[in-house]
C-alpha cells in the first residue's frame, strides 16, 4: 500500500516556509513574514478571498433557471437574427447576493481564526495567518468581523427581507460551528453542507426564481462530499488531531467511505436531474445528460487532489487552493459551464 503522504513540520523555532509535502513544494498563503505587512493586505488575507469561489452556488439558482440571458427575435422580415442579450436586472441582484456571502464569509473566517488562535499556532501551515502569526491584532480582528456582520445583513435587507433571513440563519449556523459543533465529527461537515443549502436557497430569493429539489439535493450532496474530502486532506497533515479535535474521530477508513458515498450519490442525483421528464422539458433539450461526464471527473479528480495521488502530492492548505491550483480540474469546469450554456441557452452558430 502507498503510505499516506504526511507533512514535515518545521522546528518550533523556524518561521514558516515551503516545507515539502509528499515530494512537491508547498504553495501555501505567504509566510508569517508577508502576513505582518502593513497596510489592508493582512486583513483581506484574513477574510480568506480564495475561498470566496464557493459562493458562487448562490449564482446556481439564475443560472439554471434560464435567467441569465433574455432572447430578443430579430425582424424575420428584414432577415435578422434573434439576439441574446444578459439579463442587467436578475444578474446583478445574483451578483449582490454573492457579494453579501462574501463579505460574511469574510466575517465567518475571521472569527474562526480568532477561536482557532491558538490551535493554529500549532499548525505547520496555518501558523502563517495573520492573526496567529501577530501580522492582525485580536482587537482589530474583532472590529472586521462586526463591520462584516452589519455590512452584510444591511445589503441583504436592502435586497430583499427574506434575504436578509436566510443571511442572519447562515451567519448563526456559522457561529454555533466555530464554537461548539465543529468538534463533533461528521456533524462538522452536515453543517458545512447546510451552509452551501442556505447559499443557494438566498440565490434563489435573489433572483426571484423557484429552487428545485433536484438543486438542492445535489447542493447538499456535494457539499457533504467536499466537507469530507476537506477533512481527508486535513489528517495528511502533522498535528491534525492537535489543530482540530473532530479530526481525532475522523480515520482514513471512515472518510474513504463517506467519500465514496457521497461522491456517487452526488452523481446519480446529477444524471437522474438531467434525465428527468421535467427538466428536459423545461429546457427543452433532450441533451443535459452530456453534462454528466464533466461532474464525473470532477468528482474523481477532488479524490485524487485531496489524497494526494493527483500526481504531485499535497501543496496547499485547503482542498479549495488544491482546486484552483490544478490546471485539469479548472480546465474541466470551465468547459462544463460552456457546455451547460450552450444546452441551457440553446445557443448555436449564428444565433
Amino acid at each position: 500500500m502507498t503510505p499516506e503522504p504526511t507533512l514535515q513540520a518545521p522546528a518550533e523555532t523556524a518561521p514558516p516556509s515551503r516545507a515539502s509535502i509528499a515530494g512537491g513544494p508547498l504553495e501555501s498563503l505567504p509566510s508569517a513574514g508577508r502576513a505582518k505587512g502593513h497596510g489592508l493586505r493582512p486583513l483581506l488575507l484574513t477574510m480568506r478571498p480564495h475561498q470566496w469561489v464557493k459562493n458562487l452556488f448562490v449564482m446556481a439558482p439564475m443560472f439554471f433557471h434560464k435567467d441569465l440571458f433574455l432572447r430578443v427575435h430579430g425582424d424575420t422580415s428584414h432577415g435578422a437574427p434573434d439576439a441574446a442579450f444578459l439579463n442587467l436586472t436578475v444578474t446583478s441582484r445574483a451578483a449582490a447576493a454573492t457579494g453579501v456571502f462574501c463579505l460574511l464569509a469574510g466575517a465567518v473566517y475571521t472569527i474562526n481564526d480568532l477561536v482557532d488562535v491558538e490551535a493554529d499556532r500549532v499548525h505547520p501551515i496555518k501558523r502563517a495567518r495573520p492573526i496567529a502569526s501577530g501580522g492582525v491584532s485580536e482587537g482589530a480582528a474583532r472590529v472586521l468581523a462586526i463591520a462584516l456582520v452589519v455590512t452584510s445583513l444591511a445589503m441583504s435587507y436592502a435586497l430583499a427581507p427574506m434575504l436578509a433571513v436566510v443571511a442572519a440563519a447562515y451567519f448563526i449556523e456559522n457561529l454555533l460551528y466555530s464554537f461548539w459543533l465543529k468538534k463533533v465529527a461528521f456533524l462538522d461537515v452536515a453543517l458545512i453542507a447546510f451552509g452551501f443549502v442556505l447559499r443557494v436557497l438566498a440565490g434563489g430569493i435573489a433572483a426571484d426564481v423557484r429552487v428545485s429539489g433536484y438543486m438542492l439535493a445535489c447542493t447538499a450532496l456535494l457539499a457533504l462530499y467536499l466537507g469530507f474530502g476537506k477533512r481527508r486532506h486535513e489528517l495528511a497533515l502533522e498535528n491534525a488531531g492537535k489543530q482540530r479535535a473532530a479530526l481525532e474521530a475522523y480515520s482514513v477508513r471512515s472518510l474513504t467511505i463517506a467519500l465514496a458515498v457521497t461522491g456517487t450519490a452526488t452523481t446519480v442525483t446529477y444524471v437522474a436531474y438531467t434525465l428527468d421528464p421535467v427538466t428536459r422539458a423545461f429546457f427543452s433539450s433532450d441533451y443535459l445528460w452530456l453534462t454528466a461526464p464533466f461532474t464525473v471527473f470532477a468528482i474523481v479528480r477532488f479524490l485524487l487532489l485531496v489524497t494526494g495521488r493527483a500526481g504531485r502530492g499535497l501543496r496547499a492548505e485547503s482542498p479549495t487552493q488544491e482546486m484552483l491550483r490544478d490546471v485539469p480540474f479548472v480546465l474541466n469546469r470551465v468547459v462544463w459551464v460552456a457546455v451547460v450554456v450552450a444546452i441551457v441557452y440553446q445557443l448555436r452558430p449564428n444565433n
